[in-house]
């Protein structure tokens, strides 16, 4: 007998707001007794030893969405997930503000876990969204460019 594979629907959000991990959580996670694992990550801005004071975040309005969407629908199809939450801001965070969220929701911890670390992997490296520095008087600075590390966190997937 095959168990049917329920097919969810992931909630992804890019927004100027900050939003509250616990609230995200419980969304996906009241009432529901198939989750036995949940995998919650927030990104937060740096102040890079002092030298920064904010973190401008730019993004492509209406692609971003899809293509953080398209990033989720692969999660999903790669791992059993009862839930899968993206929130992205954008606009100009301070050091110790949140910068992204996700949370992965599963009935055990490896999927969510793998499902979550994917999902970073290719929200740093696909995600249409580009990041200004301001240095600690407030000045905007260069561009932040790609990093290779982060190339190389999401080519591991296509490993697997």
């Amino acid at each position: 007998m095959t168990v049917p594979v329920r097919q969810i629907e992931p909630l992804i959000r890019v927004q100027s707001d900050d939003f509250d991990l616990s609230v995200e959580t419980a969304r996906l996670t009241d009432g529901r007794t198939d989750i036995g694992a949940v995998v919650a990550f927030s990104g937060l801005c740096r102040d890079e030893g002092g030298s920064l004071s904010a973190l401008e975040l730019e993004h492509y309005p209406g692609m971003a969405e899809v293509e953080i969407a398209r990033i989720a629908g692969q999660a999903i199809d790669r791992w059993p997930l009862q839930g899968l939450s993206v929130i992205h801001r954008y606009g100009k965070i301070k050091p110790g503000e949140n910068i992204v969220l996700v949370v992965a929701a599963s009935a055990h911890r490896h999927a969510a876990f793998e499902a979550a670390s994917f999902m970073m992997d290719f929200l740093k490296t696909r995600a249409p969204f580009w990041k200004q520095e301001h240095d600690a008087e407030g000045r905007p600075q260069g561009w932040v460019e790609a990093k290779a590390e982060d190339d190389a966190a999401q080519s591991r997937w296509s490993e697997r």
